[in-house]
């Protein structure tokens, strides 16, 4: 994208004022699988907590932060992720990104995007009356 649209844009990766806050006045403490980077203020006031923010590898999207990370970024705990997670379940699958608004998003069958056509009623519905 540019200088000029690290300058004006937002949505697009970090702008020009979060580099510089992370260059200047963040610590970097880690990185995630997708190459999220997770900063911290290097000072903090008195009475305040601690000002953590992320630097996005691509779009910015907030559901493309891991849970853990998501729990550090909020406070939950004061260490990075990798010390306080467990070992991975053989039953857990790769972190999927949000694909709402997308191209790659769900789209049932009868959808507008499909073409809106339903399958035709099969004849096991029996409506309900207050009489019977």
């Amino acid at each position: 994208m540019g200088i000029l649209g690290s300058i004006f844009t937002w949505w697009d990766g970090a702008t020009i004022t979060t580099m510089l806050n992370s260059a200047f006045t963040g610590e970097h403490v880690g990185t995630d699988a997708e190459g999220n980077k997770f900063y911290r203020a290097k000072k903090t006031r008195d009475g305040q907590r601690e000002r953590r923010w992320v630097i996005y590898k691509g779009a910015n999207d907030a559901s493309r932060v891991p849970a853990e990370w998501h729990g550090w970024l909020h406070g939950a705990f004061d260490d990075v992720p990798e010390s306080h997670l467990p070992p991975a379940k053989i039953w857990e699958v790769d972190y999927t990104p949000n694909a709402t608004g997308t191209a790659e998003a769900y789209r049932p069958a009868g959808a507008l995007e499909k073409g809106g056509k339903r399958a035709a009623a099969t004849g096991d519905y029996e409506a309900w009356s207050p009489e019977s």
